[in-house]
């Protein structure tokens, strides 16, 4: 069993949270959200999803889990004005953990400056951010780049994507 961080903020893409938790802990994996503070809840961009968030980004260490996830939606560009938060997903990417992102879940890496050379996929209007940013850009479903990380577009991807996360964590004996 994995035990997965989750990066996460109010305004995250409903569906690329719940549909991929569900899936992990479907496979026996815990999913564990951080936000830059904790003891609170937030609610997705549909209003369909209220989370309540497990620690704040100063409460954990990279370290405790073994890969990291980060949902879409207006989240991961309102988590990339933090520092510590930042550091955090740069982390998992240099010790080549286990990373799975989604729609705009790539602007954190962006900002971590750990995308250059990856093949990797988004949502549309990043596209251009990506490639500056080093990135070999797909329009594919899903990209799974080094056996480390895993990317889609839209809720549209969903099922290749939590396809791809489960069956990374199961590859690597996770």
């Amino acid at each position: 069993m994995a035990k997965i961080a989750t990066l996460i903020t109010d305004l995250f893409e409903d569906s690329e949270f719940t549909s991929p938790k569900e899936a992990l802990e479907t496979a026996g994996h815990k999913v564990v959200t951080i936000d830059k503070h904790g003891n609170k809840a937030i609610r997705g961009k549909q209003g369909e999803a209220r989370v309540e968030i497990d620690y704040g980004i100063s409460d954990v260490n990279p370290e405790d889990f073994d890969a990291l996830f980060i949902p879409g939606g207006f989240s991961p560009d309102l988590l990339r004005d933090d520092d510590r938060v930042v550091a955090f997903a740069k982390s998992f990417m240099s010790a080549m953990k286990p990373v799975f992102a989604i729609c705009h879940g790539p602007q954190l890496l962006i900002t971590a400056r750990s995308i250059e050379g990856r093949d990797i996929t988004g949502y549309k209007s990043i596209r251009v951010d990506l490639e500056n940013a080093g990135a070999k850009f797909h329009d594919q479903e899903v990209v799974v780049c080094g056996k480390q990380l895993v990317t889609s577009r839209t809720p549209a991807d969903l099922h290749a994507f939590n396809r791809e996360i489960v069956n990374l964590l199961e590859e690597k004996g996770l």
